[in-house]
């Protein structure tokens, strides 16, 4: 199982995730805080993609799950943007847990989605990745955003791919990932807004 330090090393980011919450899908239920004690309250990168991989699996079907991810990651990017020492979450999230398999299910439907990011992912247009904390903030608004789109198909499931895109851009000073992500995001917030005016004009 690979260490917190060769996440941010290897170009396999969202598989290094993956399969270091694979390790923990033997228990019958992982708590957030067994998350964040298996990637190190100063992971912060890693950690936030936890909660948006998630999102992005069939766990996402869960009610409210999508809200709880969504407020975990805003928590996590806000505390990135303020450069805390050490992650803190409250307590009401780091007891949520879900079940071992249950888990383990989900992160096998994301397997293609980690290869494929992590195959095109690379150095390059680092300038869209010169200001962390810039992207940081972006993360945080597609959190906060989360709570309020879960009835509307989708949303939340595309603002959970944004926020892989923007921590793996980070990870792997990727500008094109990172443009991937925000395009993402656009297009999340874009569905409600269109729901909304195909209903007001009907």
């Amino acid at each position: 199982m690979r260490s917190t330090n060769e996440i941010t090393e290897t170009r396999h980011h969202v598989r290094s995730v993956i399969e270091k919450l694979e390790g923990l899908t033997h228990r019958d239920e992982i708590s957030v805080s067994d998350v964040v004690t298996a990637f190190g309250a100063t992971a912060f990168l890693p950690v936030m993609m936890v909660p948006a991989l998630l999102v992005v699996s069939p766990l996402s079907g869960i009610p409210l799950f999508s809200s709880i991810c969504g407020i975990t990651i805003a928590l996590i990017a806000g505390q990135f943007v303020l450069r805390r020492p050490g992650l803190w979450l409250p307590g009401m999230i780091l007891r949520r847990s879900v079940g071992g398999e249950r888990l383990g299910h989900g992160l096998a439907r994301l397997r293609w989605v980690a290869d494929r990011i992590d195959r095109y992912s690379r150095d390059r247009l680092e300038l869209l990745v010169g200001s962390p904390r810039v992207l940081g903030l972006v993360i945080a608004i597609c959190g906060l955003t989360m709570p309020m789109l879960e009835i509307v198909p989708f949303s939340s499931s595309l603002l959970g791919f944004a926020v892989v895109c923007l921590v793996t851009a980070l990870l792997a000073h990727d500008g094109l990932i990172a443009l991937l992500g925000l395009g993402f995001a656009g297009a999340a917030t874009a569905i409600p807004i269109a729901l909304f005016l195909g209903i007001a004009s009907a």
